[in-house]
């Protein structure tokens, strides 16, 4: 398939905003029971949600990049019974709006006790506004990766690793920024976001080498024989459809030499998952900002390769025609 930059970055800041509220929950849940102290949670929770809302609102405007008429994108929510992707529509501004609610909440101090136990059990508003969000997000997870995933015929989608890909690597991304944030913020949670951003970003690169390693083995269901009803075992293609160019022959390949294409595999591989551990490692242990923006910054990166690379690997039947000669 050809990518698009656009898809591309949508997908990668809603995920990176995902991941960043995740952290932000996290930090609050482990305060509710005592187990970290924040010293200005209000402000630490406010200025992190604003983040995540400017990656968010980065992603939308990014999508509209990718639409032929987008005076008409309301429709898109039109088919949410059948479509994921206007299910994503309607669950990424829903998404929006909960971490709007959950930024003013904090930022004007509006957070009144529901549930007044003593400590170290807390039940703030924020706190069940922030769980609401933690759900919305993961559906917006699914919602996006099943956009690909319910795609069959693309067979280096058409499994769960596509899901669980996105849910890992978007939180990945969004851990290793707050361990960022909170190192200028909230230098206590530091150790905190930083142990986890390691810990998923080891298991993504767990999970995504699982993906690689899966669709280097496909035995694709088409082939040349399948496609003019033929069996011999021996066909060639002398010449391809629409040798002049076509919609065909632009956005279902993404028309990289092979050397590029493989080299992407090996960029996104170091970026996104060895370069960020070690300066996370190194970063937490020393305290040191800049090489733990260092280490986001570097992941992010590697995530747009990751994504170009996703995107290109998938092979459209069609190109058995179009593409191959």
């Amino acid at each position: 398939m050809h990518p698009a930059f656009s898809v591309i970055f949508l997908t990668t800041l809603i995920g990176a905003a995902q991941g960043l509220f995740l952290a932000l929950f996290t930090a609050q849940s482990y305060a509710a029971v005592g187990f970290v102290s924040i010293k200005t949670p209000h402000q630490f929770y406010a200025y992190g949600s604003a983040i995540v809302l400017v990656l968010l609102a980065g992603g939308l405007i990014a999508s509209f990049f990718h639409l032929g008429h987008p005076e008409r994108a309301w429709r898109s929510a039109a088919r949410w019974r059948t479509s994921w992707l206007s299910r994503e529509v309607i669950v990424l501004p829903t998404f929006m709006l909960v971490v709007f609610i959950y930024a003013v909440m904090h930022y004007f101090n509006w957070d009144p006790m529901i549930i007044a136990t003593q400590k170290p059990l807390q039940g703030q508003l924020s706190l069940y506004v922030g769980i609401i969000g933690a759900l919305v997000s993961f559906a917006l997870f699914i919602c996006t990766a099943m956009i690909y995933a319910c795609i069959k015929f693309l067979q280096e989608w058409h499994n769960p690793l596509t899901v669980i890909n996105y849910l890992l690597l978007g939180t990945a991304s969004g851990f290793t920024l707050a361990t960022a944030y909170s190192s200028i913020m909230e230098p206590e949670l530091v150790n905190l976001f930083g142990t986890w951003a390691t810990i998923i970003t080891i298991t993504a690169f767990v999970t995504r080498s699982a993906s690689l390693i899966r669709n280097s083995r496909i035995k694709y269901k088409s082939t040349l024989q399948t496609a003019i009803g033929v069996r011999h075992s021996v066909i060639q293609q002398k010449s391809m459809g629409a040798m002049g160019g076509s919609f065909n022959t632009r956005e279902y390949f993404h028309n990289a030499k092979a050397g590029f294409f493989k080299s992407m595999k090996w960029i996104f591989l170091i970026l996104v998952f060895l370069v960020p551990v070690i300066l996370l490692t190194f970063g937490v242990n020393q305290d040191n900002t800049e090489i733990l923006i260092a280490a986001f910054i570097f992941q992010y990166i590697g995530l747009i390769a990751e994504r170009w690379f996703f995107f290109a690997q998938a092979n459209h039947p069609q190109n058995l025609y179009y593409q191959t000669v």
